[in-house]
């Protein structure tokens, strides 16, 4: 299974990146389906390695399966069948099945069942559309300016070490509403892209806005902007950054679009107002967090999400549907982030943990804590600022059951995104959707 992580598809073999894509060609393409089913395989050596088939009777077919995982589930039957299954003239004994499961990646081997579900990696079916996410990124930055320390800063967190759980999303439900849709053309994905572009400058542009704010030292396991440049300098190349993406946006001559993405920078500002003064009354404060967890965090995915429906001229529910599952992992995303603050390592997280009580801010682990430990109101109120206030609040959020709350209101918004997924046709993409609500509950940064 990926992980939230660019790194974790370079990691991925190119036998393993060659297999998803042909699952999905496979899967969009008719014709080629019924190709595959007058393919034979015969007999392959149990070795695990995919050279060994090179004394099978069709050594091509028998590479595509290398390292895929196979689960159990009924699913993806009219595809397994084309696929997997052969013309009657195939046949395959005990030791050819064993063989072919001796392919799969070792920790993700299932037992054997009659049906077998191929698990889709969403970093790998869109290895195509993010290979050279970043590159673009840094071109675009770099084409608009003379000015070689504004394009330094600007291209700092560029660098392609960040998570790419924005451009991912976009361009997997992206491709899942064209599937559903049926409007697969190259002008719309390239619009596509353009909005998923958008969505990840925006994001490291928050960033860098972030730093000054918050005058973190620390960021994605390196320096951050604020440590290396002055604050003046920092907040002009933020502001550079959303100066290049609305350019962008405004080439694909969309109003709506144009409204619909503006709405994300609206969200932003609003929201680090409301992190910025909040002194809400203890029946208020949840409501307040959720609201402004929605404007920082999920409005850019939701509305990124809705954005790709709108350039698609999806109507207004299927719209909708992208919005909501974009809200819904949004939401998710980051009340997991919130519990990772108190429950991982500084080299897992690539920040400095405990953040948001040093930062005075009551996340929701802290919330859900204040029911059973009422002494935490007082320093929520004050924003943890009195000598020890930090250290006490992270014990009784550790002895309360704050973080197991934190994380099932999370499981329940991947839920109800998972829901939503299956309102679309099915498709690898689709699936692929699907998989990111498990990735988003059970990321560990």
């Amino acid at each position: 299974m990926a992980c939230l992580s660019t790194s974790g598809r370079v990691a991925c073999g190119s036998r393993r990146q060659q297999a998803h894509k042909f699952i999905c060609r496979l899967f969009l393409n008719p014709s080629l389906r019924r190709q595959s089913s007058h393919l034979s395989v015969g007999p392959a050596p149990a070795e695990g390695h995919a050279r060994k088939y090179a004394h099978t009777h069709n050594p091509q077919l028998a590479r595509r399966f290398y390292g895929l995982s196979l689960g159990t589930n009924q699913d993806n039957l009219s595809l397994l069948q084309n696929s997997h299954n052969c013309s009657n003239n195939a046949q395959y004994s005990p030791q050819s099945m064993q063989s072919l499961r001796t392919q799969s990646s070792v920790h993700t081997q299932q037992p054997a069942g009659p049906v077998r579900e191929i698990q889709i990696d969403p970093y790998i079916i869109l290895d195509d559309e993010l290979k050279y996410f970043y590159d673009d990124v840094r071109d675009l930055l770099q084409s608009g300016t003379s000015q070689s320390e504004l394009d330094t800063i600007a291209c700092y967190y560029f660098d392609g070490q960040g998570k790419a759980l924005r451009p991912m999303v976009t361009m997997l439900m992206a491709k899942a509403l064209n599937y559903h849709l049926n409007n697969e053309s190259h002008q719309l994905v390239h619009k596509q892209r353009q909005i998923a572009l958008f969505s990840e400058m925006v994001h490291s542009a928050s960033l860098v806005h972030d730093d000054v704010i918050d005058q973190s030292d620390f960021r994605r396991g390196k320096p951050s902007v604020n440590a290396l440049w002055n604050h003046k300098k920092v907040t002009m190349a933020g502001d550079y950054i959303l100066s290049i993406a609305s350019i962008m946006i405004s080439r694909l001559r969309s109003d709506d679009v144009t409204i619909v993405l503006s709405q994300i920078l609206t969200d932003l500002v609003q929201g680090e107002f409301m992190q910025l003064g909040s002194r809400e009354t203890e029946n208020e404060r949840f409501a307040h967090y959720l609201t402004k967890t929605y404007r920082k965090t999920a409005s850019l995915i939701a509305n990124a999400l809705k954005a790709t429906a709108v350039i698609a001229q999806a109507d207004d529910n299927v719209a909708e549907v992208a919005f909501q599952y974009g809200r819904n992992i949004g939401l998710a995303f980051q009340l997991v982030d919130d519990m990772l603050d108190f429950v991982s390592s500084t080299e897992q997280m690539g920040k400095p943990t405990a953040a948001d009580l040093k930062l005075g801010l009551a996340t929701a682990p802290v919330l859900f804590a204040c029911e059973k430990y009422p002494e935490l109101n007082p320093m929520v109120m004050r924003r943890f600022s009195e000598p020890g206030d930090v250290e006490r609040a992270f014990e009784l959020v550790h002895k309360s059951h704050g973080l197991e709350q934190t994380r099932f209101l999370a499981k329940k918004h991947c839920n109800e995104a998972i829901r939503l997924a299956q309102e679309l046709t099915e498709s690898p993409y689709q699936k692929g959707l699907q998989v990111v609500a498990d990735l988003v509950i059970n990321r560990m940064k």
